[in-house]
Formats: C-alpha cells, sequence, structure tokens
C-alpha cells in the first residue's frame, strides 16, 4: 500500500560549499575585511556598481582597508544582499566644545534608516532629546531621562531611564536632526547636576551593538561614531529588470532574492544556484523515524539531491521523504527500483481489472482514516495551544485574582477567540478606532446585536501582564456612569484582548484640538464634562470599595458617548490600595505633560498625583492648548509646558490673553476666573497643598448650578 503525507516542518539548510560569485567579473569582491556584493561596487569601473549611491569607496591608507559609500560618505561595516547596510553614524554632542559632524541626508537615495534594527538613545539628564525630520521639521520622535548623579559612576545596568533613556523611531526616514530642550531654564543651569549635563549627546545606534559591547552608556562620549542600520532597496528608475524573482517596497522600490533552496546573488545577470543539502551533515537521519515522525526509516538512508530541496530514503523499507526549501515535506513508500508517481498509481488501481475496485475502496479508507486522525490531532494542537496562551496571558493570575475574595469583581465573561474574529471582521484595519501604548482597539459586533470595543493587546511578554490583568480586575470592580464598562476578556489567542462597552463619539482631546468639526464644545458643555470627570475620580479615590488611583489621566483617555457624557478609559497602568495606604512606590508611569512634578521626582504616587493630571485637563478644556505645545510668534519653535505657561500667565494677570476664543464668548467673567482658579490650585507644585477629589467636584457642581440660576 502507498501513503502520501504532506506536512509543514522547520528544516535546516545545508551549508553551501560555495556561494557563487558576489560580485561582477574583474570587479572587486572585498575591502579590507568586508565583503562588497552586487549591486554595491568599488570603483572607479562604473559597471561594478549599480548607479552612483552604491559605489564603494576604498580608503587604501589604513590598515585593514576601509570602505566607504562615496556619495554619502558613511563607513560601510558590512552589507547584507538581505537588504540591510551597517555603517558607521555621528554622535552629536550638546553643551560642550566639541564639533559634531552632522549626519548626512540621504533623500532621493535608495537608504532609510531601520526602524526595526536601530533605537534612538539620549544621555542626558533633566532634558528632553528631540528627533525632528529636518526636510519638513516634525518632531519624529524624542525621550527624556530621570536624575540620579550617584548612578552616573555605577555599574551599567543598560539605558533604563536614569541618565539615559532609548525609544525607537517611524518608518521610511532618510534624514533626521538631534535637537535637546529643558523642560526650564533652572533645569540647565542648577548647581547639582552641572556634574551630570556635563556630557549630553544623543545618537542613532544598532540596538544589539549598544547592548553587547558597551560596559557602560557613558562610554560613548569618547566615540565619534556608533554603527547603524540602513535598509536598502533598488530604485525601478535606475535598473533594467531582469528574470528575478522580487518583492515590492513600494510603487518604485524593489528588493531581490534567490528563492528557497537556491542560492547566490539574484542581483547578477545569472541564474541563482541550487544548494546541494546532500553535502551538508547529517541531512538525512541513518535510523529511527522521518523527520516528521509518521514513517519509520527503519535503517540507513541516502541523500539524493532535487532543484529546491533533497530527498531521504531507505532501501530496506522503501520509505522516501521530499524535503524542501519552504518547509514542506512530502514522504511516501516507494517501488524497490524506482519511483511511483502518486499519478501512476492511481492510473494503475483505475486501470487494474480484478483488484481495481479493491484496492480504490482500501485506498479511500485508509484516506478517511488518516484524515480523521489528522482533525482529531489538530484538534488537539489547536486546543493544547489554546491553552498555553491562556497561561501566559495570565489566565492562572486573573482565576486566583477573582477567587480571592480581596476586591469585589463581578462576574466577568471569558470570550471566545472565533466569536471575537467575527466580530471584528478578523480584526480588519478598516475596524480600528485607536491605537494607544497599551494596544489597537478595534470596533465590533457581537452575536446578540452589542455593538463593542475590542481592545487587542500588544502585551506578549510575562514580564507586562500584571499590567493586563491588572487592568481586567480594576475595570471590573467599578460601577460608575462616567466609567467605561467592561464586559469581559479572551486569553486563548497569541495575545490577551479585552471587551468593553463601545462609545461612540471619540476622545475629549480630539474636540478640545478642533479635529472633530461636527461638534465643538460649548462653555457649557466643558463645564459639565469637567464636572462628570471629577465626579468619577472622587468615586475612584473614595466612593469605590478599595481606593483606584488611575495614574494616567489626560483628554485622550477620556471618551464621550452618544450624549457626549464623559467616561474615564485605560486603566492599564492603575492601582488599588488598601485603605490604610497613602500612596504607591512605583516606576514612573505616564505622559509628559500631564505629570505630577512630586511623582517625578519621588516615584511616589498619590491622590494628589490625579488632581494634579486632571488640573491639566481643565487647562485644555479653558485654553483649547496641547499639554505640550509650541509657543506661537517665538522666532523659533519653543515647546513648552502647559501647566507652566498657564501658571505664568495667571501670575503675570494675563489669564484672558491664553483662554479659548469661544470660552470667552460663551462664558463670563466670573465663571472663567473661577475655573482658572481651581485649576491653578489643583496644580500647586506642592501636593498637600491641592484640593481633594472631593473638594474639586463640589466647586464644579456649584458652578454648574449657578449657570442653570443664571
Amino acid at each position: 500500500m502507498t501513503i502520501l503525507l504532506l506536512w509543514r516542518i522547520s528544516t535546516q539548510s545545508a551549508e553551501p560549499d560555495q556561494l557563487g560569485p558576489i560580485a561582477k567579473p574583474s570587479c572587486e569582491t572585498h575591502c579590507g575585511d568586508v565583503s562588497i556584493p552586487y549591486p554595491f561596487g568599488i570603483g572607479p569601473s562604473s559597471s561594478c556598481y549599480m548607479y552612483d549611491w552604491f559605489e564603494i569607496h576604498c580608503d587604501n591608507s589604513t590598515s585593514p582597508h576601509k570602505p566607504f559609500l562615496r556619495v554619502a560618505k558613511l563607513e560601510v561595516l558590512n552589507i547584507s544582499i538581505e537588504g540591510t547596510l551597517l555603517v558607521k553614524n555621528p554622535v552629536t554632542f550638546f553643551f560642550y566644545r566639541r564639533k559634531t559632524p552632522l549626519a548626512p541626508n540621504l533623500t532621493g537615495s535608495p537608504f532609510l534608516y531601520s526602524q526595526k534594527y536601530n533605537r534612538f538613545t539620549s544621555v542626558s539628564c533633566g532634558f528632553f532629546a528631540l528627533v525632528r525630520s529636518y526636510r519638513d521639521e516634525r518632531v519624529v520622535g524624542g525621550c527624556m531621562s530621570t536624575c540620579d548623579k550617584s548612578a552616573e559612576t555605577a555599574h551599567n545596568h543598560g539605558c533604563i531611564g536614569i541618565n539615559c533613556c532609548q525609544t525607537t523611531l517611524p518608518q521610511y526616514l532618510s534624514v533626521i536632526e538631534t535637537q535637546i530642550k529643558s523642560e526650564s531654564e533652572e533645569s540647565s543651569t542648577s548647581g547639582n547636576d552641572r556634574m551630570l549635563t556635563r556630557y549630553n549627546y544623543a545618537f542613532l545606534v544598532e540596538q544589539d551593538w549598544f547592548r553587547n559591547n558597551l560596559s557602560n552608556f557613558r562610554d560613548v562620549k569618547d566615540m565619534d561614531s556608533v554603527p547603524v542600520v540602513l535598509e536598502w532597496r533598488l530604485s525601478l528608475e535606475n535598473m533594467n529588470i531582469y528574470n528575478v524573482t522580487s518583492s515590492t517596497y513600494n510603487r518604485s522600490r524593489l528588493q531581490c532574492f534567490c528563492p528557497p533552496g537556491f542560492q547566490g546573488s539574484p542581483y547578477l545577470l545569472q541564474p541563482c544556484q541550487d544548494i546541494d543539502e546532500c553535502k551538508g551533515p547529517n541531512m538525512c537521519p541513518a535510523h529511527g523515524r522521518s523527520h516528521i515522525g509518521m514513517l519509520n526509516f527503519g535503517g540507513p538512508t541516502t541523500c539524493e539531491n532535487f532543484a529546491g530541496g533533497h530527498t531521504c530514503y531507505s532501501n530496506t523499507t522503501g520509505v522516501a521523504c521530499d524535503y524542501y526549501g519552504t518547509g514542506f515535506v512530502s514522504c511516501y513508500l516507494y517501488g524497490k527500483r524506482r519511483w511511483l508517481p502518486l499519478t501512476s498509481r492511481i492510473k494503475t488501481i483505475l486501470l487494474g481489472l480484478g483488484m481495481g475496485l479493491g484496492l480504490l475502496l482500501l485506498f479511500l479508507g485508509a484516506w478517511y482514516g488518516a484524515w480523521h486522525v489528522y482533525k482529531v490531532i489538530k484538534k488537539r494542537k489547536d486546543f493544547k495551544r489554546k491553552e498555553i496562551f491562556f497561561k501566559r496571558n495570565g489566565g492562572l493570575l486573573l482565576e486566583k485574582q477573582l477567587s480571592s475574595g480581596e476586591h469585589n469583581v463581578e462576574k466577568v465573561k471569558l470570550f471566545k477567540s472565533k466569536e471575537l474574529e467575527k466580530s471584528t471582521d478578523n480584526f480588519n484595519i478598516n475596524r480600528i478606532l485607536g491605537q494607544g501604548a497599551q494596544g489597537t482597539v478595534y470596533k465590533g459586533m457581537l452575536t446578540d446585536g452589542r455593538i463593542v470595543a475590542v481592545k487587542k493587546s500588544k502585551i506578549v511578554d510575562e514580564g507586562k501582564l500584571s499590567e493586563f490583568i491588572n487592568e481586567v480586575v480594576i475595570l471590573s470592580q467599578i460601577n460608575h456612569r462616567n466609567v467605561v464598562k467592561i464586559l469581559g476578556c479572551c486569553l486563548e489567542t497569541e495575545v490577551p484582548i479585552l471587551v468593553y462597552e463601545f462609545i461612540p463619539n471619540g476622545t475629549l482631546s480630539q474636540y478640545i484640538q478642533g479635529k472633530i468639526e461636527e461638534c465643538s464644545l460649548t462653555w457649557k458643555m466643558r463645564i459639565r464634562i469637567a464636572t462628570e470627570i471629577a465626579g468619577a475620580l472622587f468615586y475612584l479615590h473614595g466612593a469605590a470599595s478599595f481606593p483606584i488611583f488611575h495614574r494616567d489621566i489626560k483628554s485622550s483617555n477620556i471618551l464621550l458617548d452618544e450624549n457626549y457624557r464623559a467616561k474615564v478609559a485605560d486603566f492599564g497602568t492603575s492601582r488599588s490600595i488598601a485603605t490604610d495606604q497613602t500612596h504607591l512606590t512605583t516606576l514612573v508611569n505616564g505622559t509628559f505633560g500631564y505629570l505630577d512634578p512630586e511623582y517625578f521626582q519621588s516615584n511616589r504616587f498619590t491622590e494628589k498625583s490625579d488632581v494634579y493630571s486632571f488640573g491639566v485637563v481643565l487647562v485644555e478644556l479653558l485654553t483649547g492648548q496641547k499639554p505640550i505645545f509650541a509657543i506661537a510668534g517665538s522666532q523659533e519653535e519653543d515647546y513648552t509646558s502647559l501647566a507652566t505657561y498657564f501658571i505664568t500667565s495667571m501670575q503675570e494677570h494675563r489669564l484672558f490673553d491664553v483662554v479659548d476664543a469661544r470660552v470667552l464668548k460663551e462664558g463670563s467673567e466670573t465663571e472663567i476666573r473661577i475655573f482658572a482658579n481651581l485649576a491653578r490650585m489643583c496644580l500647586n507644585l506642592n501636593g498637600r497643598n491641592r484640593p481633594t477629589m472631593r473638594e474639586v467636584t463640589a466647586e464644579l457642581e456649584a458652578l454648574q448650578i449657578s449657570q442653570k440660576h443664571l
């Protein structure tokens, strides 16, 4: 009986004896220790490289010789035919008498700074390190680190936000400029920080090099440049396309590669060469079962190469397996002296006179049995996979939280993955409502017709699972009309998923900044929304069974329902505490512009820290400005904190110069002053002098009542 089985597995490619030519004939293949594959090439002959951006200048004055991109003037450390390039990129120094070369402008070149392999790193204290795409002067990224003088000479624990910070940059950047800005004038001139700010510098760096080659991040102060990864693709306008396999980068760029099981440079005018896997070690097992564990070779095996893969077979048992470079394997039985293709065997069965019908029925029975076994195995495998995901996504931790009795938690529904996939059209990008640091939110419709918001978390590492489970537990014990209600979660998928009630009218920040033109917030609506947010925070701080600190109050975390009522959302970083506790000691977590200065300095988060963040939201409602914004009319765009700017304006009696035009038109002077004074009290630098959310709620409710009487 003949058996045909198809199974997808991961295989190891044999080491090829020779990669074949990497450069054109009569062209140099190396400069020093660096290989130069085509389309890159060493001049002076222009036929050795595809076009000018790929020309390599080999500096023979050094030992070993060093290659440089002639046009970009960057030293090359490594070239990968897969589409990456490792080069030396300059370090930008600040507040130090040292000339800093500018990073080259790669606009119009085939090179882009790699988002995947690079990290933007800033070594500074008390400054914002900003990255601009100076082609259009946009801020495209940045970070800020906390100050710790004692940690400057301590043993290196990595760039974790103390005197050093790291972040990723957007894709498709070809030109960048680094700037540094102080949060206030005092932070850059104080005596205590002079030593920490002696060396302030920033750089884009290949993440593995930074992690593996530095004993301390301050060692970079003695370097002029660090390794950076560029991604390169070909431009269709500057080349002729021959018979190569390609995948498009965009409409004008492409990357070429050899098919699985083949090797060589696809950019040269010659076909890719087949890899002879049989020349590699241990490509076929000598005894025992085949790689997929379904058929037994039962003795010594022989390897036979074919284009794109190889075959392992045993003359003892007649078992053979074809291994393909794509990762697929086909195992079957064959005749002692010649191969019998499946089509030949079927024809033999169909044309056989005596045994034809019996063999056909036998074959169908075997096929049905194998298919049934496959379905059972697949079902068990899927069940096991979901079980693993459930445990990895914190299912056991959630069950422990729900059964511990420490929280008054309502029943949380555990949704099935198929139900949520169906409700969101397999998480279609057209269903995306918003994206943030915690995950992506999709609009979905359940089988009972309810519209819901489905949050697919980005959390995949176990270190952050507690934040996800924390959000489930905290939201489950909250029952307030101005707090988003959680309906359930799904933990049997690769990343955890939360299901909330659907809030249709977007975020408060979108209305404040005028991004939603259909509805403009009136002065009366602003007071009502502020009162509703304050009431929700008062409930969280004192009326809930366990006091809850939100820890990330901001206008983008306030949603508006169909009646434009406020709903507080995003409890991923929130914490509930025992009734006898007054604060939490944690790593600083939050959003710049909303962070309590006391919390930033001491890592001690109290209920007054939420009050400070709410004060920033009040100022946003009053002025219509962003929490970090550029001052209008300045010769250069200077970014400042809205809270600091607002307090300064009130001290200089310029309150009505910063108030939003619609507020000035609709609100009375008395109402505006009451609202502004309440915001100023919330923004007091001394947390003890700030009002409680109960007092804030009472003030806003009184303001609402006075409006109604008027």
